[in-house]
């Protein structure tokens, strides 16, 4: 495919390059940007590590790791054409982060030519400050430029401010990209599509349609090696303080007044900021925390986690959480929004479902006698579509109207069988190379998450909130159940 040279040429320097994030996820996606034609002619690509490479050895890394997630074990599947040319854009830095003089062998790697560059902190959060603190003494950042931070931004909201504050230092709001790699996800890119580009959702998005609204985000994988930081986080931190909060905000959030960064992110911080608190007054009605114990998956056994390799045996730290989170605006007045997620639970399963309301009177009782509402399905993953259940008539003659339930069943990958769904990471690089902020998370949505998650956490230890076991493999605890039950609903599995 032609290469796009209207794109604008670019430096995208990767700190942290021989990283797990970089090799399974920005090497890849910088790859098939490449492929498709949507890296300019003269971009380049650094990689910046404290590993002793040299430019050849670095190129040999990337392909390895290419031939692995890309081609997903055929070297022959790559494009050879497409080989050459992003082997011809690597280069490699050796760098310590932390030694601010080190910087100017960066600044003589880099071009000297007027090109856009992007910074990508593939690294630590506790060295963000660092790294800004180097390009800035060695005078590598231009108005131009622009800075990529990868979650955890903080482990609470006092430290999430500490860091923006040390980026802030050298990077101006509009040059900051807080990647949240869900917002990259074509479902959750068509969620906005689905909600406003067809009447017959648009007007039926609120709480005098809509019963509830459940997002699940399921994992099968335990802590894969990972115990140091998960240990730290929890599910709490890990998932719901940015992967649900930001699904939660595109559902709920009003019109905007178009698609630029500004409008979208300033309608979807109004919902967060809409939540109601959570504190020790009603965490135990609104919230469970589970940890899973030894239990079995994929017809296996697998350790709890506190077997887990390296465990901390006393740790109190959630691997499950279940929320009634409820947004206190006229909209969704009285709608609760479940949340759950959690890790080795059955399968790796993400799925938003908004149950509407029953008809006020069911005419149909001889063919069906509990008439169900309509359920909107939207899967995240795997298999990514949409999917509407709706009443219909059986066709016949024998009886007028016997009726039952359909799905009408929008599966991407079937209806779009000649596209490939694009990685989250490729549309996000692709919005940083060209300058749209609008996928990426604001400042004030972050605090304000944390605000929220925050209380939820502190509730939970002034409470002495234990988490509940559940069984690897299971979908989480009892009290989960509870939870929803309690209003009479149940959890779509």
């Amino acid at each position: 495919m032609k290469n796009i040279d209207s794109q604008t040429a670019s430096e995208i320097v990767i700190f942290g390059a021989v990283g797990d994030l970089s090799r399974r996820k920005l090497l890849p996606a910088l790859f098939e940007l490449d492929l498709a034609g949507l890296l300019h002619v003269d971009s380049r690509i650094i990689g910046v590590a404290r590993q002793d490479y040299n430019n050849e050895a670095f190129v040999t890394f990337v392909m390895e790791n290419l031939t692995e997630f890309v081609a997903k074990g055929d070297v022959n599947k790559l494009d050879k054409d497409v080989v050459q040319r992003f082997s011809s854009r690597l280069v490699f830095q050796k760098l310590d982060f932390k030694d601010t003089a080190s910087y100017k062998n960066l600044g003589q790697t880099l071009s000297k030519e007027f090109f856009s560059r992007v910074y990508y902190f593939s690294t630590p959060p506790a060295i963000y400050g660092d790294i800004g603190d180097g390009l800035a003494h060695a005078k590598l950042i231009k108005d131009s430029d622009r800075v990529v931070m990868e979650k955890p931004i903080g482990h609470c909201l006092e430290t999430s401010k500490v860091i923006n504050d040390q980026v802030s230092r050298h990077f101006k709001e509009n040059q900051i990209y807080r990647i949240d790699h869900y917002l990259g996800k074509e479902t959750v890119l068509n969620l906005l599509v689905l909600r406003f580009a067809n009447s017959l959702f648009t007007n039926n998005w609120d709480r005098n349609c809509i019963d509830h609204v459940q997002i699940t985000v399921a994992e099968s994988v335990g802590i894969e090696g990972r115990w140091g930081f998960y240990d730290e986080a929890g599910q709490m931190r890990d998932m719901i303080q940015n992967h649900l909060l930001q699904i939660l905000s595109l559902l709920a959030m009003e019109p905007p007044a178009d698609l630029s960064a500004d409008s979208v992110r300033a309608e979807k911080l109004k919902v967060i900021k809409a939540l109601t608190a959570i504190d020790r007054n009603n965490v135990k009605e609104k919230t469970v925390r589970g940890q899973y114990t030894d239990g079995y998956l994929n017809g296996g056994a697998v350790p709890g986690y506190l077997n887990e390799e390296g465990a901390n045996t006393n740790s109190n730290t959630e691997t499950f959480v279940a929320i009634k989170a409820e947004i206190d605006n006229w909209r969704w007045a009285g709608v609760p929004f479940y949340l759950r997620t959690g890790k080795r639970m059955p399968a790796k399963h993400s799925e938003i479902v908004v149950h509407f309301k029953k008809q006020p009177l069911n005419i149909f009782q001889d063919s069906y006698s509990d008439l169900p509402a309509n359920k909107l399905t939207i899967r995240l993953q795997p298999d990514e579509g949409v999917e509407l259940q709706m009443m219909n008539k059986i066709p016949g003659i024998a009886n007028q109207m016997n009726i039952h339930e359909n799905k009408l069943d929008l599966s991407f990958s079937q209806t779009y069988n000649n596209e490939r769904v694009v990685d989250a990471y490729e549309r996000l690089m692709l919005e940083v190379i060209n300058g749209n902020q609008s996928l990426f998370v604001s400042r004030d949505e972050v605090e304000a998450a944390w605000t929220w998650a925050d209380s939820i956490i502190e509730a939970w230890k002034s409470t002495n909130d234990a988490p509940k076991p559940y069984a690897a493999g299971s979908w989480g605890p009892v009290s989960s159940i509870s939870l929803i039950a309690r209003d009479d609903r149940q959890w779509v599995e």
